[in-house]
C-alpha cells in the first residue's frame, strides 16, 4: 500500500510541476509580447491620432499616413525622422529608452505629437 501512495504522490507532483511550468511559460510569453508590442499612430486630417501615445520601453511605434498629402515624422531632438510618407506609407521606430519624445511633421510644423516611453 505504501508503494501505491508513493507512486500516486509522485504522479500528482509531476503533473503539478508540468502544469506550473506550462503556466509560467505562457505568462512569460505574454509578458515578452507586451514588451515588444507594436503601437500605431494614424496621420489623418493634418493631425496625429492619438496625439500622445504612452508605451513601454522596447515598443515599436508605427505611423501610417492616411492623408492625401505627404508627411515627414521627425522628433524634436533628432532621434528619429522618416522619409516623406505618401498616402498609406508607414514609418516605424523602436523606443528602447524611457523618456518623452515630442515629434512633428517637418512639412507641416503645426502638426505635433508625443510618445511617452515608460
Amino acid at each position: 500500500m505504501k508503494t501505491n501512495i508513493s507512486k500516486t504522490t509522485l504522479a500528482v507532483a509531476v503533473s503539478l510541476t508540468i502544469g506550473m511550468a506550462l503556466l509560467l511559460h505562457a505568462t512569460l510569453a505574454r509578458s515578452e509580447s507586451s514588451k515588444t508590442q507594436a503601437k500605431q499612430v494614424t496621420v489623418d486630417n493634418f493631425s496625429f491620432g492619438p496625439e500622445t501615445l504612452t508605451v513601454p520601453a522596447n515598443s515599436t511605434v508605427t505611423w501610417i499616413n492616411k492623408d492625401d498629402v505627404p508627411h515627414v515624422i521627425a522628433s524634436d531632438d533628432g532621434v528619429f525622422r522618416s522619409k516623406a510618407l505618401d498616402t498609406e506609407d508607414k514609418y516605424s521606430y523602436t523606443f528602447t529608452k524611457p523618456g518623452t519624445y515630442p515629434y512633428y511633421c517637418s512639412v507641416h510644423p503645426k502638426m505635433v505629437g508625443k510618445v511617452i516611453v515608460k
